[in-house]
């Protein structure tokens, strides 16, 4: 009986090895035969075999963001769905919100304030670059990092936002209402000597119709010479550059291309120009067209660059809009300045004055609220033209 019991228990043993054999087999079986790629067995191993739950959408984000950046190209970007809407405000220069930029502390105790929008809910509540942002609707926000504190300001037009700031050590709130905000693409300032000094901010949409309007404002105020300021200017559209690069400069090539095609294109310009004496100041936050603004100035030799080494970005891009609203900004080709110098290629543009400053003063600029006589950078390009003119 004892014998049977063990020959029984053997067999059933056996069989159970020989069922759990079986069933591995089919699934790979199963899996191999689907094999088309290794993405697809990815998903249908998932599928299949995995004892957990998951989130379809994650999954699939994780996977897209995960091929994006092993092409390893820094300008080339995966966005999900909710980024991408947020992605077309921004290069639309309009978004919902109350109106402030911050950057994260190193030392995690918070985000600075370092721009507040002009008619932004948050300017109009009392909000000062500078502020310490440690709180949004009563959570503290400290160790979250930018993006998880955007996620706490609502995006919704109407919704009630409170913010809790560190100003000079002492502790603030502010309540406010978010709200659709245009963003002030170019602003103009009328400087000692008749110099007009041009900020632009982003070559996005509008750029190109508020920059020259500032321009001519400037001039019916008197202005004799130009300095445009560039520095973090993260870039924008070609066709925006292009339009005010046409309007300042003589006949000529302004910009050259070449797709992932081969295919080269030249943009160029008409005879009519503007000739005065002008200046453009960069930094290493000067990226794509806004460093090939001031390098196709340099190049026709119709303006000096001021200050430090620019970013360096030789590709461009266009953005592919997925199924599920998600998108892909992926490098689809190369471009370069009128004499054909790639700025990836040369590690950006060197000004022709390099002038650096310290990282307060540096802050101070990105935040616009340094005054003229205390920006080193701007008073090396006042200078300059000053020498031109006598």
């Amino acid at each position: 009986m004892e014998g049977k019991y063990k020959l029984g228990k053997i067999l059933w043993r056996s069989l159970t090895y020989i069922l759990v054999a079986v069933l591995a087999s089919a699934i790979t079986l199963i899996l191999w035969g689907a094999r088309g790629d290794k993405l697809t067995e990815m998903q249908q191993l998932i599928d299949s075999v995995f004892i957990g739950e998951y989130e379809q959408e994650k999954v699939e984000d994780a996977a897209a963001n995960a091929m994006i950046n092993a092409l390893g190209d820094r300008w080339s970007f995966y966005l999900t769905a909710e980024e991408y809407a947020a992605y077309q405000d921004s290069v639309n220069n309009t978004y919902v919100g109350v109106g402030i930029t911050i950057v994260q502390r190193e030392d995690g105790a918070g985000h600075d304030i370092r721009e507040v929008s002009p008619g932004g809910s948050a300017q109009e509540a009392g909000v000062l670059p500078g502020d310490l942002l440690i709180g949004v609707n009563g959570k503290d926000v400290t160790g979250l990092n930018t993006a998880e504190v955007k996620n706490h300001i609502s995006n919704e037009a109407g919704t009630e936002v409170t913010l809790a700031v560190l100003r000079e050590g002492e502790e603030m709130t502010f309540t406010m209402t978010c709200r659709a905000i245009s963003v002030t693409v170019a602003t103009g300032q009328l400087l000692e000597g008749n110099i007009g000094l041009v900020r632009i901010n982003n070559f996005n949409s509008g750029c190109a119709e508020q920059t020259i309007q500032v321009i001519e404002q400037l001039r019916q105020q008197g202005a004799k010479a130009l300095i445009f300021d560039v520095r973090n200017n993260g870039g924008g559209y070609v066709a925006e550059m292009i339009e005010v690069l046409d309007y300042l400069l003589p006949e000529g090539v302004l910009f050259r291309e070449v797709n992932y095609r081969g295919v080269e294109k030249e943009q160029t310009s008409d005879e009519k120009c503007l000739e005065l004496p002008m200046a453009v100041l960069v930094n290493g936050d000067s990226y794509s067209a806004a460093e090939f603004f001031a390098a196709c100035l340099r190049e026709y030799d119709w303006a000096v660059t001021v200050g430090s080494q620019t970013c360096g970005k030789g590709y461009y891009q266009n953005t592919f809009t997925l199924s599920d609203g998600s998108a892909v900004n992926i490098s689809t080709g190369k471009y370069f300045t009128p004499n054909g110098v790639s700025l990836a290629e040369t590690g950006g543009l060197i000004p022709d004055i390099p002038v650096d400053v310290d990282e307060k003063t540096d802050a101070l600029i990105y935040a616009q609220i340094i005054e003229p006589a205390d920006d080193p950078q701007l008073q090396t390009a006042v200078a300059q033209l000053q020498k031109t003119a006598q």
